[in-house]
């Protein structure tokens, strides 16, 4: 009995390598043609060290059964037969069973896991590490300079976003603006919100101008490898420039070139709605 455990453990071993070869192969195809044979082998049979501890783990002890006592006497020869017949298990049905077993094991050991918000602003801006974005339209509700002459209200939806951003990029926030008090309305929005204790943006990286030449200007300057508008007069002019810009518009422009990306807010394009 000892042996028959230990070769159908030996056999699930073989067939759970074998599945894991090809399942990591289509992982990672390029990966393992950069690899040799021997780092091949090490990563899978890390891998199924792994899976079969944890499973070895899980699993609950079955208590032995206990062995039922002989009937005196000799049993008749249709009752052997039956016994026998019982018993017997096909080859192919044990293999299949095997070979079923294991990609389970292996399908339970690869189950996608869904990216924090972090790995998809770090993805989404494929790893850029200074980002220059306009506020109104964007940050704030506010669609116009004008609007700031009366108030600045910080976009609830946006700002889990925008906290992540200041996280992982040097960001720096700009807009036109027509006086000093707006200046004050804007900053002070967002403060309120957060921004400045929360994430890793300053007051001296919010920066305000008297034209839309003039934020044009502080991107060029600034050179970032993302540039976030919504004029898109602005977004064809730094196309030369800029390595990267998101065009925020409601409604889905024409693509202008092949470096410039549009969505309606800031946050779905970060597939945040």
């Amino acid at each position: 009995m000892a042996d028959s455990s230990k070769e159908e453990l030996v056999q699930l071993i073989k067939r759970f390598g074998a599945y894991l070869t090809v399942k990591i192969s289509n992982l990672l195809p390029i990966s393992l043609q950069r690899l040799d044979s021997r780092s091949v082998g090490a990563v899978a049979g890390l891998a199924v060290a792994i899976v079969f501890t944890w499973r070895l783990l899980r699993s609950p002890s079955v208590p032995p059964r206990r062995q039922p006592k002989r009937q005196a006497g000799t049993p008749s020869s249709s009752s052997v037969s039956t016994h026998s017949n019982s018993t017997l298990v096909p080859s192919g049905g044990s293999s299949s069973l095997e070979d079923s077993r294991a990609q389970n094991v292996v399908d339970e050991f690869f189950q996608p896991v869904k990216p924090t918000l972090g790995q998809i602003v770090r993805q989404k801006l494929s790893e850029g590490r200074k980002v220059t974005c306009r506020l109104v339209g964007v940050i704030l509700e506010e669609s116009s300079p004008e609007d700031l002459q009366k108030q600045a209200t910080v976009r609830s939806a946006v700002l889990e976003v925008l906290l992540e951003i200041t996280k992982y990029c040097d960001l720096y926030l700009m807009e036109r603006v027509l006086d000093d008090e707006s200046e004050k309305k804007v900053l002070m929005a967002l403060e309120d919100a957060g921004v400045f204790t929360a994430g890793g943006l300053v007051k001296d990286k919010v920066l305000f101008c008297n034209t839309e030449n003039g934020r044009s200007s502080f991107v060029r300057q600034l050179e970032p490898d993302w540039h976030i508008d919504t004029n898109p007069e602005i977004i064809s002019q730094l196309a030369r420039f800029i390595k990267y810009q998101l065009h925020i518009s409601a409604i889905r422009p024409e693509r202008t070139a092949p470096n410039v990306f549009s969505a309606p807010t800031l946050e779905q394009f970060f597939g945040c709605v």
